[in-house]
């Protein structure tokens, strides 16, 4: 399933993340004999269970807890080798913010076999490439190879994920790369610092509060035995799925993982103790003045969460009229949000944007409206606009024909999603972090399907109130504090070249 996420382009800065890669020769040994199991059922000592095999898509589980997806597409020669980690930064601890992003990073530091830095070159010598990245609840890795190196690559991933290692200079040179990473995407980018500080203000005990890169005060202080330790703590095959799409055979790649994976044992992972965020009993308000040419707002409601896809409950299908009506506003162009205020003499807005995202993990959701005044307008009088569109919804409703093109838009972009085998393996690896459904973008189109005008109106009237509201501005500062400002986020910048 796509992650539930459609904020505004213009409001968050995607975060780019470090990478790298290797290589051995390629194997296919027979895998061991497999069993069908269901997908609750703890597999006896030797045995591989089938979770789910058909021509099309192949889910196995390792007698470690590994989990083994492949979906074969023979359209190019070639494969995609991605490692899903079950943690992110939610399961930080204050005082250490930032560090799953951090052992991200030392991933390409070194391991029993290879040099800091090794990674990559035998990724590029297979004629790969690869990346990586890290979010609120997951880490992944992938590396893109013609398909005859996958064994190679799957070697090489296996023995960092397993064998991480590195001397502590190697920590301190990287933690510079990634405290000049954080200047220049977040303190040196004011729409991204806005966001970084609507999120600390939305939530208040949720650990969805603290930035995935980390507040720069953890990194100053953060040590190269909490990588060692967040590392020992979550990196486990029983926290971890290989997914695996291209010009493959599914139980080919189950033996290579088999064999890379297998005699890896599991371990007892430590309880996740994530905390509920309280009610929200009021509006908040933040301002920030920073360098920046236009004013900005983001508004952010608190809202159901979509979780259950099987038997979805009344607050799930509320979470999906919620993201139709996110699309009937700012879906497609020409759309609601569009037409009332960035459009004609009288618009009051250069760009404007509604959406959702969904903490699966967590239970939260929120709901965006988000813009930029036009010139001589007012954050003000666009938040009065954005508030009117919304409330012309929950007095009038929406029409058929409105709803029926963003289920058809949405249905298209799933299918031109698969023209992309890092889409496909992307989709397949948040599916699996999310615990849905492997097939759980159809199953959301099917349930879209059922929302109704009349559902999209009732949550339209019910979760727009200011009592779970925050409002973000982004004010342009004067231009003599604007340079004092990028004076100071500058200083502390490390000499050198940014990796």
């Amino acid at each position: 399933m796509k992650r539930l996420s459609v904020l505004s382009g213009c409001l968050l800065a995607a975060s780019a993340f470090m990478a790298g890669c290797a290589a051995t020769a390629p194997h296919n040994e027979a895998p061991a004999p497999a069993k069908a199991a269901s997908a609750n059922q703890t597999p006896a000592a030797g045995e591989v269970q089938v979770l789910q095999e058909t021509s099309t898509l192949a889910h196995y589980r390792l007698p470690n807890g590994l989990e083994v997806i492949v979906k074969p597409d023979h359209r190019a020669p070639t494969a995609i080798n991605m490692l899903w980690v079950r943690t992110g930064s939610i399961d930080e601890v204050d005082g250490t913010s930032g560090i799953a992003h951090i052992l991200e990073h030392m991933m390409f530091k070194g391991s029993e076999q290879l040099a800091p830095g090794e990674f990559s070159r035998k990724v590029a010598e297979l004629g790969g490439q690869d990346n990586a990245f890290t979010n609120r609840d997951y880490t992944g890795y992938y590396q893109q190879v013609p398909s005859d190196q996958l064994d190679a690559v799957m070697a090489l991933e296996a023995d960092r994920f397993l064998h991480n290692q590195w001397p502590d200079e190697e920590f301190e040179r990287e933690l510079e790369v990634i405290k000049e990473e954080r200047r220049m995407r977040t303190d040196d980018q004011p729409r991204a610092k806005l966001f970084e500080q609507l999120m600390a203000t939305a939530y208040t005990a949720s650990q969805e509060r603290r930035p995935v890169i980390g507040w720069m005060s953890d990194l100053n202080q953060v040590t190269p035995n909490d990588a060692r330790a967040f590392y020992k703590q979550w990196y486990a095959p029983n926290n971890a799925a290989v997914v695996v799409v291209g010009n493959v055979e599914p139980r080919e790649v189950l033996a290579m993982a088999q064999k890379h994976y297998g005699s890896a044992p599991a371990v007892e992972l430590p309880a996740r103790k994530l905390t509920q965020e309280p009610a929200q009993e009021g509006p908040r308000r933040l301002v920030l003045r920073d360098r920046a040419e236009q004013p900005v707002i983001v508004m952010a409601y608190k809202t159901p969460s979509l979780t259950n896809l099987q038997q979805p409950t009344a607050e799930d299908r509320e979470a999906l009229a919620l993201m139709v009506l996110a699309q009937v506003l700012s879906g497609y162009d020409g759309a609601r949000l569009d037409r009332a205020l960035t459009r004609g003499p009288h618009r009051i807005a250069d760009s404007a944007d509604a959406g959702t995202s969904y903490g699966v993990r967590t239970g939260n959701g929120l709901f965006f409206l988000s813009g930029i005044p036009a010139d001589g307008q007012s954050n003000a009088a666009l938040e009065k606009g954005l508030r009117a569109a919304v409330q012309a919804v929950a007095d009038q409703g929406i029409t058929d024909k409105e709803l029926q093109r963003v289920i058809t838009q949405w249905s298209a972009s799933t299918i031109y999603a698969q023209d992309s085998m890092m889409s496909q393996a992307t989709e397949l690896g948040s599916n699996w972090i999310d615990a849905l459904p492997l097939n759980a973008t159809e199953r959301t189109i099917e349930l879209m399907r059922e929302v109704t005008p009349a559902q999209v109106q009732a949550v339209a009237k019910k979760y727009f109130g200011d009592n779970a509201l925050t409002v973000a501005e982004l004010l342009p500062a004067a231009p003599d504090a604007q340079t004092s400002q990028h004076r100071a986020s500058r200083s502390a910048a490390p000499a050198g070249d940014v990796q």
